[in-house]
């Protein structure tokens, strides 16, 4: 099936009351090639008249996290969980949760993204658990960091709406969203890293390789000293560690 197909059957949905009451049907939008995939909870007012994303004031703080980011909406795809708007921005329902989770999971299928960014606490609960991502804190205390499932990252983070309410929240969601950057890319240094060599050869786990040199690679002990020149044996482990066997 084609993201064209798709969305065409999203927009005739009728399979939860949400129908009657809707304007316009969401759609996913963005690069279908995408590497990051963002997905919020549900179209707003404006969004709903529109019929386009992150449009009305969340949309503004959006565009303002991922500029700060050094990210582009021309890079990443969007969706939502709930592809028509909440009466009243209402909590959504988990018959309609269930509805439309059938499409976000095809949507996940045919743009297969490398990093799926959930937006807020419904969208992350319900990513957690499609991934079996068991979180011991609150979901509100997984937004900024990132989790491996297979070798799809989840990384949920607050949705931008937060900010309209609260913007005691804006520095760490800046530096949260600042990771967006970090994960639309590869370490630079991978290529010619022995820890590539160490995993092509079976004897380094892929976690190494999709936690840091495919994922957060700032953090990277490996890569701070490659950057500054500082001397670092091959067997350097990217937190810094050193293993013997390799």
């Amino acid at each position: 099936m084609r993201i064209s197909n798709l969305n065409k059957k999203i927009k005739k949905c009728e399979k939860c009351e949400l129908y009657k009451t809707r304007i316009n049907v969401l759609t996913g939008e963005g690069n279908l090639n995408a590497r990051l995939m963002l997905i919020a909870q549900a179209p707003g007012e404006n969004e709903d008249k529109e019929g386009k994303m992150f449009i009305g004031p969340s949309g503004k703080v959006l565009d303002e996290l991922l500029k700060d980011a050094g990210v582009s909406r021309q890079e990443i795809y969007m969706t939502n969980l709930i592809k028509c708007m909440l009466p009243k921005n209402r909590k959504p329902k988990q018959n309609e949760i269930q509805a439309c989770s059938q499409y976000l999971d095809k949507e996940i299928e045919l743009i297969n993204p490398k990093v799926i960014v959930p937006l807020g606490y419904y969208a992350t609960k319900y990513i957690t658990q499609k991934y079996e991502i068991n979180l011991l804190q609150s979901k509100s205390e997984a937004f900024g960091k990132i989790f491996l499932a297979n070798k799809i990252k989840i990384f949920p983070l607050s949705h931008p709406a937060s900010l309209i309410y609260n913007e005691s929240f804006k520095s760490k969601m800046v530096n949260d969203y600042k990771k967006l950057k970090i994960l639309s890319q590869d370490c630079k240094w991978y290529p010619v890293c022995p820890m590539k060599f160490f995993y092509e050869q079976g004897k380094l786990d892929a976690k190494w390789i999709e936690n840091y040199c495919k994922g957060n690679w700032k953090d990277c002990v490996r890569f701070f000293k490659e950057e500054n020149g500082i001397y670092h044996p091959n067997n350097m482990l990217p937190n810094g560690e050193i293993d013997e066997s390799l």
